[in-house]
């Protein structure tokens, strides 16, 4: 397939030319949508507070997706589905360790905990399985918009704007709304199948949509999907099994790939099944609703694998441990909508819950199988949980005072509360060293967080002249754990003509802490090390100096130009600010051991081979108080005041599974999530669409969307008191490291632009997209010397720019039945792999597991896999 790489990137465009489709709405209202509306012309319920407003006429960058083109992307993820679709939304290519089974989406490259996820306007519960990981993906908890189906969407509205004056205080980069089907009768049968096209990722997928009238002013809509796919590896051979075969070990050549041992680059294994619903009963100016799901998803994840001699006897060749996850989500909301004279109200409470349950298998405890001489093989790790239960009533009236149009008012209450907890696993799973590849949750990282939330909102929109829209809110909310706040925003349209109108918006933002940032707690006990997350407020953080997260606070800003240059010509070009002060985030790893780098005071017994002590060189290790807080999260006293005897600490601190010193084997290392820097996103969102009848040769329909992004980290803050920072290099001593900073400013792209076409003609119908990314990096620590650096510091890993191509093509085989195949990443592009001159060589030549694991940068905004083929039929009814 790769020769497919060296068609001519004129003979690319030439077919750009010939068939393309527009992925937003203007292509394709809502399927139920009537025959009046067109482009534009969808009536739209998100970014204002006015009944009956349409897309055109918005004041806010607003962007729509219809049903038809989720489908044309071949995907059954809905994440997938919409990063192809809008260049300023990413998805998350690879997650490690959790992070692996709920990957997430980032809005104009910042966090997914500042996108506001709503069904049907109203507010989507978060998932429990909170990553911490850093980067610009540390600490999301946002909704898993995976137990969000395809089939039950009429159309999506992006509002690409800060709002949280009028939704919330957590919409600081925008509002992404799924608006649900609503049709009571007739449906539709979807199934798909594919595979990548050089290894795994066979995926399968049943779904459907049906309407139903109960009874007279009733429906009821109801979509299932039930989806599979397969693990992929991305990897390189694992250089120590290889050598383990040739030093005699043959048993290591029975490891499920090898020499490709070592499989935890890749998508992991998911088997997952969707029911959502939405239903009413209309009457007079009354409408009784309800809508729901719920989900139910196992997954499993390969992590590193380990040496025989991690459990000598238990596995000769080794083992391969998987992490898996038994998730059960759902959600239900209730209302009462309608009109009491001019004026509208809507009522409805919501309840969503998720529930993670987190399980290791084919590992093993070293410690316990020493003890004792048995250890499982499987393990209970413990179980995440998060609900939200939110209550809203919104009212509008719209006021006759002489002005060219009535002056809107809405205004509305809510009331939130929400809770987040862990529940300690099996015994075997944290016992001394923990299960291999996933330390087990103790009680003494269980716990249960809850919160109350009360908020008040007004909203006034109004037409001081005929063509001059200016809507203001105001919101103040109360939080039960961080007091009060009042937030704003002011946004206003002027159209000069039909053909040109000028917009723009001011606000501001404030983000609590999530309960599961301010919550989590976890260490993970690997080969040779120790390590994980502290709760912020948690008396071990406090050891450290740290005491608490405090909230985010944000201001926005845009401004924009809507042309219509002619018939079917539309063009939106936006401006934006973003401005976030106290952002959240992991932390840097603060050490006691590293390497062979030892605690003043130690004597254990390889004493003699610890490196000296410099405080300003190795300043971040903090030694004592390091240990002193993982002593105290795992139950110890978290005051440490000597090594001398090696008592002060617990032996499964000091020692590695193997026995041997920790200091000479690896090293101990806690994290904590902080509010951790001040940054500015600064960016254009262009859209351009064009509707053209060919005639005889069909319909055509053209659009181009284009973001530019560009993060910056303006300053990171201060070390706590406690934790030394050293004046002769401070780069060593910081709260974000280097890598980290830079994958919050580097790994968006700067510049993303799609091309849409989607060319119908009679029975046959074909749509082209052509995606370009700018290059994006990461810093990685150099392995050997080159131009300008020495082996160990850190060096530039990026993705290059690349050009994606998606096709699709359809044929209409009778009224009811319609056959697609198609190919995303058509010429099966990689990204650009890390050095082999400056890192993968001497990971080689070190026989390192790790060169297994770096052969692609897992930043890389349109994945690790290559191509994806795939087909598809469609069957309405």
């Amino acid at each position: 397939m790769k020769k497919m790489g060296l068609v001519s990137r004129g003979a690319l465009i030439t077919a750009l030319t010939l068939t393309i489709t527009p992925a937003m709405a203007q292509e394709t209202a809502a399927p139920q949508a009537s025959d009046e509306q067109s482009d534009g012309g969808v009536i739209i319920v998100t970014g204002t507070r006015t009944t009956g407003m349409k897309a055109a006429d918005s004041p806010a960058p607003i962007q729509l997706i219809g049903s038809d083109a989720l489908q044309r992307t071949g995907s059954p993820d809905l994440l997938q589905s919409l990063a192809q679709q809008l260049p300023s939304i990413q998805a998350q290519a690879f997650g490690s360790d959790l992070q692996a089974h709920t990957l997430q989406m980032k809005l104009r490259g910042l966090s997914p905990n500042h996108t506001l996820i709503l069904v049907n306007g109203k507010r989507r519960h978060g998932t429990a399985n909170v990553s911490v990981a850093g980067g610009p993906y540390g600490g999301s908890a946002a909704p898993d918009i995976s137990f969000i189906i395809p089939e039950s969407i009429e159309h999506v509205e992006v509002l690409q704007d800060g709002a949280a004056a009028q939704y919330g205080t957590d919409a600081i980069a925008g509002v992404i709304n799924f608006i649900q089907k609503k049709a009571d009768h007739g449906g539709s049968i979807n199934a798909t199948a594919g595979e990548y096209y050089d290894q795994g990722g066979k995926t399968y997928s049943i779904g459907g949509n049906i309407g139903i009238a109960p009874f007279e002013g009733a429906y009821l809509n109801i979509s299932a999907q039930k989806k599979k796919k397969g693990f992929s590896f991305r990897g390189d051979i694992n250089p120590q099994s290889v050598d383990a075969v040739a030093g005699g070990n043959e048993a290591v050549a029975d490891l499920p790939g090898y020499p490709y041992t070592n499989r935890i680059i890749g998508d992991p294994r998911i088997n997952q099944t969707v029911v959502m619903y939405n239903a009413g009963y209309e009457f007079g100016d009354y409408e009784v609703y309800s809508f729901g799901s719920y989900g139910h998803k196992k997954a499993a994840a390969y992590e590193n694998t380990r040496s025989p001699a991690i459990i000598p006897g238990l596995y000769p060749a080794g083992f391969q441990p998987q992490e898996r996850i038994d998730e059960t989500d759902y959600s239900v909301t209730g209302g009462f909508k309608g009109s009491i004279g001019e004026t509208s109200f809507d009522l409805a409470s919501t309840y969503g819950k998720d529930l993670v349950k987190v399980y290791v298998w084919q590992s093993g405890n070293a410690q316990l199988y020493a003890d004792t001489g048995f250890t499982p093989t499987t393990f209970h790790n413990g179980d995440f949980f998060a609900t939200q239960w939110s209550n809203t009533l919104d009212l509008t009236h719209a006021f006759d005072v002489g002005l060219s149009a009535p002056v809107n008012v809405a205004a509305g209450l809510e009331f939130r509360h929400e809770t987040y907890g862990i529940k300690a696993g099996d015994p075997a799973s944290y016992y001394g060293g923990g299960a291999q590849s996933f330390f087990g949750y103790s009680p003494n990282d269980a716990g249960k967080y809850k919160r109350d939330n009360f908020s008040q909102y007004l909203d006034i929109s109004f037409n001081p002249v005929e063509n001059w829209l200016v809507d203001g809110a105001v919101r103040h909310e109360h939080y039960s754990d961080f007091g009060d706040t009042t937030v704003f925003k002011l946004t206003s349209r002027y159209d000069f003509s039909d053909a040109f109108a000028l917009r723009g918006t001011a606000s501001t933002g404030f983000r609590a802490p999530t309960l599961a940032e301010g919550g989590y707690s976890g260490l993970n006990v690997g080969p040779g090390f120790i390590g994980g997350v502290l709760p912020p407020a948690s008396s071990a953080a406090a050891a450290l100096g740290f005491g608490g997260l405090r909230p985010e606070k944000s201001t926005n800003y845009s401004l924009g130009v809507v042309l219509n240059p002619a018939p079917n010509f539309t063009i939106t070009l936006d401006a934006y600010q973003i401005t976030i002060r106290n952002r959240i985030m992991i932390s840097t790893g603060f050490s006691g051991f590293q390497g062979n780098r030892c605690p003043e005071g130690y004597n254990g017994s390889n004493a003699a081979a610890c490196l000296p002590y410099n405080a300003d060189l190795y300043a971040i290790y903090n030694q004592l108080a390091v240990l002193g807080a993982v002593n105290g999260a795992l139950g110890g006293s978290s005051t440490v005041t000597g090594l001398g005897d090696a008592t002060a600490v617990p032996g499964y601190v000091i020692l590695a599974e193997n026995g041997v010193d920790r200091n000479t084997e690896g090293g101990i290392s806690v994290q904590s999530f902080v509010n951790g820097v001040k940054m500015r996103t600064r960016g254009l969102d262009l859209m351009a669409n064009y509707k053209a009848d060919l005639g005889n040769m069909g319909n055509l329909d053209l659009t181009f969307t284009g973001n530019y992004n560009a993060n910056k980290v303006l300053s990171i803050n201060a070390l706590p008191s406690a934790l030394y920072s050293s004046t002769a290099n401070p780069e060593l001593t910081r709260l974000i490291d280097a890598s980290s900073e830079v994958e919050l400013e580097h790994t968006t792209p700067k510049f993303r632009g799609t091309l849409n076409a989607f060319w119908s003609w009679g029975k046959f119908s074909a749509n082209l997209r052509e995606s370009y990314y700018s290059q994006v990096y990461t810093f990685e620590t150099a392995r050997a010397a080159g131009p300008g650096f020495d082996a160990g510091d850190l060096i530039k890993v990026p993705v290059k720019s690349s050009f994606i191509t998606d096709l699709e093509v359809g044929y209409q085989i009778a009224e009811p039945i319609k056959i697609s195949i198609g190919a995303n990443n058509l010429f099966n592009k990689y990204p650009t792999e890390r050095s082999r001159e400056y890192i993968r060589n001497i990971e080689l030549q070190n026989r390192e597991r790790g060169y297994s694991t770096s052969k692609y940068p897992t930043i890389s905004p349109f994945g690790i896999n290559g191509g994806y083929y795939y087909a598809r039929i469609n069957v309405t009814f």
